[in-house]
């Protein structure tokens, strides 16, 4: 198994960003080039207060995918919500186009959407679902841990605490409402037009300032015939919960070759 820690240069961003890319060892007999073999890949998704390396720092991710035969491509992001944001920059386009297409130049990544799945915490919970939903064609499957998936909630929150910093992202909340940035609106808009529909999974602590968020977005999946998995249980907002889920969603991904 490789740890890669990969610094290009984004045409999107126009400045160096970095991503963490844990690569399979070769199978026994490849050569040790694995014979032209494409992995399946996760993309993996940090929080607001993380960055690139935080997957590998605060859990034990190498030796969870160990013997998957499953790539994992951990990208940086910052604060951005995972979004071309009203006033900075155009992450959305970075996470969504730029990453995964230089991430299968650089590295032997599959392109198969019945082999790419994208999970994350927090605001990376919130960044898995978007991508899932906005391109279901892309996606076997996405993941979120402790997500913040309603962000018109949470931009509500920001602005009646006269911060600025949500409105910096997503502009206002009448502009984010119904819109591409708006999970429920993405859900039943996948719906509505018959898109393929990646298996959802969602899990999010009881003591989780996120959970009543995590409950609106499930009622909603529910309603709508979304094919979602829910887990809760006791848990905070701590590395210590997401460090144990993460292992219950690589076990839980469709497709993958058990060892």
């Amino acid at each position: 198994m490789a740890l890669i820690h990969c610094h290009f240069f984004s045409q999107v961003l126009q400045l160096a960003s970095t991503m963490t890319v844990i690569l399979p060892e070769p199978p026994p007999g490849s050569g040790g080039d694995g014979a032209g073999r494409r992995y399946p890949t996760l993309y993996l998704l940090h929080g607001r207060s993380d960055d690139h390396s935080a997957w590998q720092r605060r859990t034990s991710i190498e030796r969870y995918v160990e013997g998957l035969g499953l790539a994992v491509v951990m990208p940086e992001v910052h604060r951005s919500f995972y979004t071309d944001m009203a006033r900075g920059y155009r992450y959305w386009t970075f996470i969504s186009e730029e990453v995964p297409a230089l991430a299968r130049h650089f590295f032997p990544l599959s392109d198969n959407p019945a082999e790419n799945y994208v999970a994350g915490l927090s605001m990376g919970g919130y960044g898995a679902f978007k991508l899932a939903l906005t391109y279901p064609e892309r996606y076997a499957a996405a993941a979120s841990l402790s997500g913040a998936l309603d962000v018109v909630s949470r931009t509500r929150a920001d602005e009646a605490a006269g911060s600025q910093e949500m409105n910096n992202v997503f502009g206002r909340v009448d502009e984010l409402t119904g819109g591409p940035n708006d999970l429920f609106h993405l859900a039943g808009r996948l719906v509505e037009r018959g898109d393929a529909r990646p298996r959802l999974y969602q899990w999010c602590g009881l003591d989780d300032s996120l959970y009543a968020d995590n409950v609106r977005f499930r009622e909603h999946a529910r309603a709508i015939g979304l094919d979602i998995t829910h887990e809760e249980g006791p848990g905070a907002h701590e590395w210590r919960d997401w460090d144990r889920q993460i292992q219950r969603v690589l076990a839980w991904l469709p497709g993958l070759a058990r060892p």
